[in-house]
């Protein structure tokens, strides 16, 4: 069953919840300001805080980023239920695949669709976008998905 999450997108300006969240996983945060990263936190219908996560858009693909459940609610299918808002969000922008960086859940993304790929087949733009180039290490799992 896939949980039904209410989105807000976030302004530059309110993202001081993301960042907390992100640092405190041990995920990049350094460009969580930035105008060009597209960030949402994501909230239940009673209004119970989730998690947070975002895309960058580069022509018709997208980078997969900044994706964090909240302690309380990590292993109930709260992580799924934002990564599939991310997705329908990424094809209503008319993105035809998703990419993404992983360094410690890459089983996670297994489950969801998403299957590794090398480097060099990352679409250009993304490889040279901040959080592929310099915020995740060389080591990361990249992984793609058509949508």
């Amino acid at each position: 069953m896939t949980r039904r999450l209410i989105a807000t997108p976030l302004q530059p300006w309110e993202r001081d919840g993301v960042t907390a969240a992100l640092v405190k996983a041990g995920l990049p945060a350094d460009d969580v300001d930035d105008p060009y990263v597209l960030l949402w936190r994501f909230e239940t219908y009673e209004d119970v805080p989730v998690g947070f996560g975002g895309l960058e858009i580069y022509d018709d693909n997208a980078l997969l980023r900044s994706v964090v459940t909240l302690p309380p609610l990590r292993q109930v299918g709260m992580g799924a239920a934002i990564v599939a808002a991310l997705e329908a969000e990424a094809r209503a922008r008319r993105c035809r695949a998703i990419y993404l960086l992983t360094t410690s859940e890459a089983d996670f993304f297994s489950r969801l669709g998403y299957q590794p790929c090398a480097r060099d087949d990352v679409p250009k733009a993304l490889r040279a976008s901040r959080q592929f180039a310099a915020l995740c290490p060389p080591t990361a799992t990249v992984m793609s998905k058509t949508v």
